[in-house]
């Protein structure tokens, strides 16, 4: 247990630090599920749309710092693969 004030402070700031980047994980979850949707339902113009926008919200949790650089890169690499897969289709 934290037994001075600065270690107090400290514990209060991580837990809310903790709370935030929960919900932009959970946000960024929520963009990929939609890509996943529409990829599945085989709009391709919808898919495009959720494509950028999961993008966008993986870039952002990345300069967050949420994400590492290289897992947000990895993860849009392949997102972007599975788009032009189901183009090529």
């Amino acid at each position: 247990m934290a037994n001075n004030p600065g270690a107090r402070k400290a514990v209060r700031k991580i837990a809310r630090r903790t709370e935030v980047n929960k919900a932009r994980r959970s946000r960024v979850r929520t963009f990929l599920r939609k890509f996943d949707e529409a990829l599945a339902s085989g709009d391709l113009t919808a898919a495009k749309t959720a494509f950028v926008q999961a993008e966008s919200e993986l870039m952002r949790a990345v300069s967050k710092g949420v994400v590492h650089h290289n897992t947000g890169s990895r993860k849009v690499s392949r997102l972007a693969a599975r788009l032009r897969k189901a183009a090529a289709a």
